[in-house]
């Protein structure tokens, strides 16, 4: 071809930044990257989702710094998809085009009183207390009593520990001074963590159960019947992972009530029914007990038995699972919540078998939203282990405008202000001396105005 393949990844969290990766490892065809964002800011959830308190994931970072580093790679960030650049501009720009966009959205629970004031998707309250731009604006009532978080996914793992912790502790961190503020005059004193199945079947990892059980401000208490093994769980059990949780769980539920000042009530076997309400918001979940059983596959599902219990909740956080959105000229499976495809590569349309040419997804919006930030970096691996492929028979149309300039002269001509790697440096310096003067690890800039207006 006598350049370069020319590569646009939209999407600058993990499963983007692997792509990157796996692509400038290629010697053979040799690739340049640019990638998109649209938010000024790179890294997605590991900036915009992983806890405050857990600042060692989050120095994986260094890895996608040294990525962003090679000279065959750009940032584009502040660029919207459908927006600022559709997605045929990308394919008259680009010989490929990888979309890596998570699942920006989350699941309903499709229960009533669901939208009442004081009922919030999780996702908005982890990314008010880690100061993303998109929900700076929220506000959560933690002038309450008792909250329930529903799931029991690390994610609600994470919910419940910062609304349980001792906010000095989290002032060091990079969480949102609106979030720690709040905070410190949070009344929460009750916790309820709420899992349709048993702990055998609970998706938070050992070593997050573990830390909501070594909080110095809340007891974790579990009910002894709750946390015993039931006959439908014991092929779970043998799994190791499992089996480290219900073990750890067991010995926790010997140690009663405990204590210390604020309680995290780990329930198993309990589905919402419904949200309840008074004078439009929240004031209780009504739950259904269950029973565990096997489907004809032998997996555990979880069963009503008729049994109601009314648990007291002022604040209501959903957690159970993420879903991606459509990308505007890209297939997507309204079913699955993902864009549709065969091991990477972006079929014409959900239950299509016709792969669109040069097109391929990466991550949540590939499998959906499951696996570690370290899970990416295989699923990114295998969809270039495609491309490659495909570059090499030609199954692609080569770009129309592949000089490198090309994009920028667009962005140039929409009055599109975009964001450089070096632009993002600049951002981090100011947010890493921001956070200097106040003892914390850095402050973040929450606003993209004021982002940009930094840069300026």
């Amino acid at each position: 071809m006598g350049r370069p393949l020319r590569v646009a990844i939209v999407g600058s969290g993990p499963s983007g930044f692997y792509a990157a990766e796996a692509l400038l490892k290629q010697s053979t065809p040799p690739v340049s990257v640019d990638m998109f964002d649209r938010l000024p800011t790179p890294y997605g959830l590991v900036r915009g989702g992983v806890a405050p308190d857990h600042q060692k994931i989050k120095s994986v970072i260094a890895v996608y710094e040294k990525i962003a580093s090679a000279p065959a790679f750009r940032f584009f960030g502040n660029v919207l998809m459908g927006k600022d650049v559709s997605a045929e501009d990308l394919r008259g720009l680009y010989d490929q085009v990888v979309y890596a966009v998570g699942n920006e959205s989350d699941r309903r629970l499709g229960v009533p009183g669901e939208d009442l004031k004081g009922s919030h998707s999780a996702t908005s309250f982890v990314g008010w207390y880690n100061a993303h731009p998109d929900f700076r604006e929220e506000s959560f009532d933690l002038s309450v009593e008792s909250a329930a978080v529903i799931g029991v996914g690390n994610v609600a793992m994470d919910v419940a520990r910062i609304l349980a912790e001792d906010p000095e502790r989290l002032k060091p961190t990079d969480i949102a001074e609106e979030a720690l503020e709040a905070l410190r005059h949070s009344r929460v004193r009750t916790i309820y963590l709420l899992g349709r199945r048993g702990p055998a079947q609970a998706a938070f990892s050992p070593a997050e159960i573990q830390e909501i059980g070594a909080l110095e401000s809340a007891d974790l208490v579990v009910d002894p019947r709750e946390a015993a093994l039931d006959e439908a769980s014991k092929k779970d059990y043998q799994d190791p992972k499992n089996k480290k949780n219900v073990d750890y769980l067991q010995e926790r539920a010997k140690a009663g009530e405990g204590a210390k000042p604020r309680k995290i009530r780990l329930r198993f076997r309990a589905s919402p029914v419904e949200i309840v309400g008074r004078d439009g918001r929240v004031e209780a979940v009504k739950i259904e007990r269950n029973r565990l059983v096997l489907d004809k596959d032998g997996r555990v599902k979880s069963e009503g038995t008729g049994i109601y219990e009314s648990l007291p909740a002022g604040l209501v956080l959903r957690s159970v699972g993420y879903r991606g959105i459509p990308i505007p000229g890209a297939p997507f499976d309204e079913k699955s919540g993902h864009i549709p495809n065969a091991a990477g590569r972006v079929l014409q349309a959900a239950g299509a078998t016709a792969v669109r040419s040069g097109e391929y997804v990466v991550g949540w919006a590939k499998r959906g939203p499951t696996g570690l930030i370290g899970t990416n970096r295989a699923d990114s691996i295998e969809t270039v282990k495609m491309m490659a492929e495909d570059a090499a028979a030609g199954r692609f149309c080569p770009a129309s405008s592949p000089d490198p300039d090309a994009v920028t002269a667009l962005l140039q001509k929409r009055g599109v202000r975009h964001v450089s790697f070096a632009d993002w440096k600049r951002l981090d310096a100011l947010e890493i001396a921001r956070g200097r003067e106040r003892g914390k690890v850095r402050l973040k800039f929450a606003d993209v105005s004021r982002m940009l207006s930094a840069l300026s």
